[in-house]
């Protein structure tokens, strides 16, 4: 046993001794340094995968004639160099149904923050989703694809040939029924089929009440002459149409129920005071403040609320005191289409732009010369009769409704 534990002691300090050995140099080898390991970051990413930005880091790296774009939702007729603004602006005639390089040309050279389509750009189901597609492909920016699709008579794709969609009776029938519900499920069926074909904004739903059996503007287009009736129908419509995955617009502030006209024809009044609005018309908008994603301004003048001679929808009265301060609506205003007859016998398209910027609009839509509009908003900026912080105010509100709605080109 003494022999064995001997012989272990031996080993044992034997490999001791030449651990502990410093090399002399001569033949010996040098070690090979230590590598530095390479850091991981800590939030590793496909090289391909597209950066988001914020709509915060939309605006900051936008220019001024982009931020400008974005203030316009036009008719695909715009963007074509070849068409006067008469013929754009035709109800059957002229109707584009499939992007050029002209007009590729002239969205980068303009780039519109958004396009309306109408029966008349529209064929069937493969030329539109193709016509949608290829204008947010050729957009450096997310567009608003919209459309009015109220149900009933107004409803561009229901009514067009080739589409297999449900059809509805109208706002009027809808509210005859007395349930919200069905005005629910007219949105939430309206709002899943624009989304499967490309929109993401429906003009709809008509806010009006029929309030004045003299002067029948809206008709069948409202949901009938009760204003909490026409309120509650307003607000489940909304959310059918959220439901459905697409944009709200409650339509046509203040109230067209008892215009003295059609504003599609000239110049309309409505004569009741502030007092007698908040009593009605009003109803169906304030009670869908909260839910809408945008509010359309009319082209109706209240010259007993504002007392400016101007329509609602460039009156700094009616939008800036009124809608925004006094019942308090912070989201986008849309002004209807300034291609009608109450605007363009009356204004000029750089005006008008001009106009309803002041007023406190974030989109002017259809403006009947899209690129007089745009230059003379951007003269405006550049002159200071507009402050470029304005244009970011209305800008950084539609890219924020943008990015909720998931927008992407």
């Amino acid at each position: 046993m003494k022999r064995i534990i001997c012989t272990f002691l031996a080993v044992f300090l034997l490999v001791l001794g030449c651990a502990g050995c410093q090399p002399t140099g001569g033949n010996d080898p040098t070690p090979e340094p230590i590598p530095t390991p390479t850091p991981i970051p800590d939030d590793p990413k496909p090289d391909d995968e597209p950066t988001v930005q914020s709509p915060e880091q939309l605006l900051a790296a936008m220019t001024l004639e982009e931020k400008i774009g974005q203030l316009f939702i036009i008719r695909p007729e715009s963007l074509d160099p070849t068409l006067a603004p008469e013929q754009v602006h035709s109800t059957r005639d002229y109707g584009v149904q499939a992007l050029t390089e002209e007009m590729t040309a002239q969205l980068s050279k303009y780039p519109a923050g958004g396009i309306v389509f109408f029966g008349k750009n529209i064929a069937g189901p493969e030329q539109l989703e193709a016509f949608l597609s290829g204008l947010k492909q050729a957009s450096n920016l997310p567009l608003m694809i919209c459309t009015d699709e109220e149900g009933g008579s107004v409803s561009r794709i229901a009514n067009a040939a080739g589409f297999q969609v449900q059809k509805f009776d109208g706002a009027e029938a809808i509210g005859a029924t007395g349930d919200p519900h069905e005005a629910y499920h007219m949105g939430q069926v309206i709002g899943t089929y624009l989304n499967r074909y490309g929109f993401n904004l429906d003009f709809a739903p008509v806010a009006d009440i029929n309030s004045d059996p003299e002067h029948i503007i809206i008709g069948s287009r409202a949901f009938g002459s009760d204003a909490q009736t026409v309120s509650s129908m307003v607000n489940a419509m909304i959310d059918g149409l959220h439901d459905g995955g697409v944009m709200a617009c409650i339509k046509h502030f203040p109230g067209h129920g008892a215009a003295s006209g059609d504003s599609h024809d000239g110049y309309v009044e409505l004569d009741k005071s502030w007092e007698e609005l908040l009593q009605c018309e009003l109803i169906p908008f304030i009670g869908a403040l909260e839910k809408t994603d945008l509010v359309m301004a009319a082209h109706i003048a209240t010259p007993n609320v504002t007392n400016d001679g101007l329509p609602a929808s460039l009156s700094y009265t009616m939008l800036t005191e009124k809608l925004r301060g006094e019942l308090g609506y912070d989201g986008v205003i849309i002004t209807d289409a300034l291609a009608m007859g109450a605007i363009i016998q009356n204004y000029s398209s750089a005006e008008s732009a001009v106009l309803a910027l002041q007023a406190g609009a974030d989109i002017l839509l259809m403006p009947y010369d899209y690129i007089a509009a745009y230059q003379g908003v951007l003269t405006a900026v550049e002159n200071g009769t507009i402050q470029e912080e304005r244009i970011d105010e209305s800008v950084l509100r539609i890219l924020r409704l943008k990015a909720a709605y998931g927008a992407e080109n």
